[in-house]
């Protein structure tokens, strides 16, 4: 934790973010659809200028917590525009919630300084890592709604996320499918990078986990073009890849 150690101005953006999807969580009953989209635009805004505040010192830093404030950017990112594409989409709450945390967290523990880089094309097979965690955590939180709406339905109420159920597992899949792409780039830099740097793999926990969650979103793939896998199966599967990978 280097909190003395971050400038002023990237501790006002943050908090600056953090209260606005504190606020945006707070206020969603309360406020019109226009001024909700209004606050999410100008807090993504103040998000991405606390999260370049801190990529832009130097050194710069990374860890686990800038990893997951990028990765919550990216979400609220496409969430954004779904809500342009599927106006009845309600699901601020949540959203703004993780917003909130993976803001506070980044700002709490801005990660280690990253000195001396072995090779300036590493922040590469970074980006493909944060992007296929951000397109992991958009189906497993779309898989969520999916849930929701499929008991929703089985009790005869509402489906409270406004997307009827199959528009839901369409896009469950589109991002289990953009995941396993940049998830697989991932590990093809991080080999590449591997077999340069060291001459060969590293297996350690992380090279492990990822092997594990690419293997288990291949097979969640296949089973739903040769199998059909739907439903809890299909969810099931998909959280213990995101798992692994997380």
């Amino acid at each position: 934790m280097i909190l003395a150690a971050s400038p002023w101005w990237n501790t006002a953006l943050a908090l600056a973010a953090a209260l606005g999807y504190a606020a945006l969580a707070l206020g969603r009953l309360r406020w019109q659809a226009p001024a909700q989209r209004s606050l999410m635009v100008a807090t993504w805004l103040l998000h991405a200028a606390a999260l370049m505040a801190g990529f832009s010192a130097d050194p710069p830093r990374f860890g686990f917590a800038s990893a997951l404030s990028v990765t919550a950017w990216l979400v609220l990112a496409v969430y954004a525009v779904e809500t342009w594409l599927y106006p009845r989409l309600q699901s601020t709450l949540a959203l703004a919630g993780l917003g909130t945390v993976a803001v506070l967290l980044a700002w709490v523990f801005p990660g280690s300084d990253q000195h001396n880089l072995p090779t300036q094309w590493l922040p590469v097979h970074w980006a493909f890592g944060v992007a296929s965690y951000a397109m992991f955590a958009l189906a497993v939180f779309h898989a969520w709604l999916m849930r929701r709406a499929e008991q929703a339905m089985r009790s005869g109420r509402e489906a409270s996320p406004g997307l009827p159920l199959l528009a839901l597992e369409g896009l469950t899949f589109r991002f289990v499918g953009a995941g396993f792409v940049l998830l697989s780039a991932t590990l093809a830099a991080g080999g590449w990078f591997a077999h340069e740097l060291t001459g060969g793999w590293v297996w350690n926990h992380k090279t492990v986990f990822s092997m594990l969650a690419w293997l288990t979103t291949a097979v969640l793939l296949w089973g739903r073009w040769r199998l059909g896998w739907r439903g809890r199966t299909a969810v099931r599967v998909l959280y213990a890849g995101a798992g692994l990978l997380l």
